[in-house]
This record gives C-alpha cells, sequence and structure tokens, in this order.
C-alpha cells in the first residue's frame, strides 16, 4: 500500500506562470547587459552585505518566500512522518550522493575531459569550488521551487529545517574529507544569519501574519492576501534573477568559455540528482507532491554559503569563487526546467503508483 493521495484540482495557470520561461530568458539578457552597461551600481548593490549574505538579494528572497509560507500550518507539521520515505529519499541524495557526484564529475570534465581549455592552475581551484557548492543543500529558494510546482509545504519545510542542522555538522568534515584538507574554515556568521534571515525570521513573520488573518477575517482573508502577494513573489524572484547575472555581467562577458565548461558538471549534476530523487521516491511509493519537491531540494544549492566558503577558503579572484558563482547563475534557470518537467511527468509518475 502506497502513502500517494490523490491529486486535487490544480489552480488556474496566471499569467506570469503561463509565460516564465520567456521571462526568465528576458532577465538573464537583461542582467548581463546591465551589468555590463552599469558596474558601479551593480557594485554598490553587491557591496550591501553583512557577513557576505546580500541584503538586497535577502528583502527579495523574503518578498518571494513569505506567501509560500503563509500557506503553512505549523499545528500541521506533525503530519510529515507520513512522508518519511521522502525524507528519507532527499536526505540520501543531499548527503550521501551529492557531494561525491560533484567530485566525480568536476574531476572527469575540469581534470580531465576539459583540461585543455581551462587555465591549468585554476582547475583544482574549480573543482574545489563545485565540491563546495553541492555540499551545501538549498534552503530559501527550494519553498519557491516548491511552489511552483504544487508541493507538500509542510514536508518542504520540515525538510528543509532538518538540513540545516544538519548542515552545522556536516559541512565542514564533508568539505575536508572531499577537497583532502585537514581543516576547513567554515564562515559560521554567513551559515547562521543565513539560516536566520532566510528560515528563522520569515517563518515566524509569516506565521504570525497567517493567525492575525485567520482571528480577523478566516480564510478568506488569507485567500486574498495570497492571491495579492503571488504576482509580488514572482517579480521578486525575476528581479533577484537580474541581480544575480548583473553581479556577473563583466565576468560573463570577459570569459564565456570557461563559464560554460564550468556549467557541465553543474547541469548533469542537477539533473542527475534531481532524477534519482524523483526516481527513488516513485520506486517506494511517494506521493508526488512529496516526491517533486524531493527532486528540487535533492538537486538545488545553498548557494549563499558555497560562495562564502570559497572566497574565505581560496580568495575573492579564486576560481573557487568563480565556480560558485556559476553554480548562482544557473542556479534559477536549471531550477525552474526541473519544476518544468516534474509537473509534465506528473500523470506518469501517478500511473504507476495508483495502478
Amino acid at each position: 500500500m502506497t502513502d500517494v493521495a490523490l491529486a486535487s484540482p490544480r489552480p488556474a495557470i496566471g499569467f506570469f506562470e503561463r509565460y516564465l520561461s520567456l521571462w526568465v530568458a528576458a532577465c538573464i539578457v537583461v542582467g548581463i547587459a546591465l551589468g555590463y552597461a552599469l558596474p558601479g551600481l551593480f557594485g554598490a548593490i553587491a557591496a550591501a552585505e553583512v557577513a557576505r549574505v546580500n541584503l538586497v538579494v535577502a528583502v527579495l528572497i523574503w518578498l518571494m518566500i513569505v506567501p509560500m509560507l503563509l500557506k503553512i500550518d505549523l499545528a500541521a507539521l506533525g503530519s510529515v512522518r507520513q512522508h518519511w520515505k521522502g525524507v528519507g529519499v532527499t536526505l540520501f541524495i543531499n548527503w550521501a550522493v551529492k557531494p561525491f557526484s560533484m567530485a566525480l564529475l568536476g574531476t572527469l570534465f575540469l581534470g580531465w575531459l576539459f583540461r585543455p581549455l581551462l587555465p591549468q592552475a585554476e582547475i583544482g581551484s574549480y573543482i574545489a569550488g563545485l565540491i563546495l557548492l553541492a555540499a551545501a543543500p538549498c534552503t530559501a529558494m527550494v519553498f519557491v521551487w516548491s511552489n511552483l510546482c504544487d508541493g507538500e509545504p509542510n514536508y518542504t519545510l520540515s525538510q528543509v529545517a532538518l538540513n540545516d542542522i544538519i548542515m552545522v555538522f556536516a559541512f565542514a568534515p564533508l568539505v575536508a574529507l572531499l577537497l583532502g584538507v585537514a581543516s576547513v574554515t567554515v564562515p559560521w556568521d554567513t551559515l547562521l544569519i543565513s539560516v536566520a534571515l532566510y528560515i528563522v525570521i520569515p517563518v515566524i513573520a509569516a506565521q504570525l501574519i497567517r493567525r492575525a488573518l485567520l482571528a480577523a477575517g478566516g480564510q478568506p482573508a488569507l485567500n486574498r492576501l495570497l492571491g495579492l502577494l503571488g504576482p509580488v513573489s514572482l517579480v521578486a524572484l525575476l528581479t533577484t534573477l537580474v541581480l544575480l547575472f548583473g553581479f556577473q555581467g563583466e565576468a560573463i562577458i570577459a570569459n564565456p568559455l570557461v563559464i560554460a565548461l564550468i556549467a557541465v558538471p553543474i547541469l548533469i549534476q542537477v539533473y542527475f540528482n534531481a532524477g534519482l530523487a524523483y526516481w527513488l521516491s516513485r520506486r517506494f511509493g511517494v506521493a508526488w507532491c512529496v516526491a517533486a519537491p524531493a527532486a528540487l531540494i535533492g538537486a538545488s544549492n545553498f548557494f549563499e554559503l558555497a560562495v562564502a566558503a570559497a572566497i574565505s577558503l581560496f580568495g575573492l579572484g579564486s576560481g573557487a569563487a568563480l565556480a560558485t558563482v556559476v553554480g548562482v547563475l544557473v542556479e534559477v534557470p536549471v531550477m525552474l526546467s526541473v519544476v518544468s518537467i516534474v509537473k509534465r511527468t506528473r500523470p506518469w509518475y501517478e500511473r504507476r503508483a495508483l495502478a
């Protein structure tokens, strides 16, 4: 007997969601162009940070995730126990597969296949950056991906919280093992501030707003606010994309081949881990509303921590820092493609489960 639940009717697709791929492509082009044309402006925005956490991006992420968090009823978190298989799949992918598969892919592509095309002195640093990227599972942005594919919000929150706890203890030794160094300097201020900014404070704020709305006007009042915030969340996502590509506009134009080559193992790793998590979830009879975010959590990365760790260990101008930034650049468009894939394959996923 599986824990598959019958699908509820899907909400109508809005204008922004229907043409999201087009908006993403436009934002990438606009971001690169603005970053190249106005490096001073984007440099000033990039400098607005605390412990290497950019405050402007943090505000945008708040605008993205608070509407998703408003949908979560903390009293219902206990029900996540019925999705223990999905939790197990994601933990397995995040901590037993993803860092090691990235180390293998980075060595294969950057250390061997692409070696003649890359600066020889930076190859080891590039691979180290990829390992740092893969060793940190995604936090805040997962709420966005889960919401876009109608994922189970209580599962998503529980899984993110569990990953954050594990990351505090496992990030340093895991990276040390894969990089072959005796000790790793973990940017604890970045890790703790990021968790507070992107998880703790938004969850508390969203729950206070949710309770106030339900007390004043009930579910209709909450639904009205969610309807108003929906477009705001997507605009914040697209603005974040413009900023991320704008921050690196000059680097992209100056080093297009290097960036494209570094992106290859990242792309393969994302689709491999997402596919593996999705397949394992189906194999174990996990409900699609859990399998979809499980695939996304298994594939995405906590790029703020990865970039900060790369800068701390190797320096701002290092190949490791560049590799983690490439991860940032591909994160949003690639994860949107994964969202599209899991949504399109839902009938296939549920056909066997319901048979």
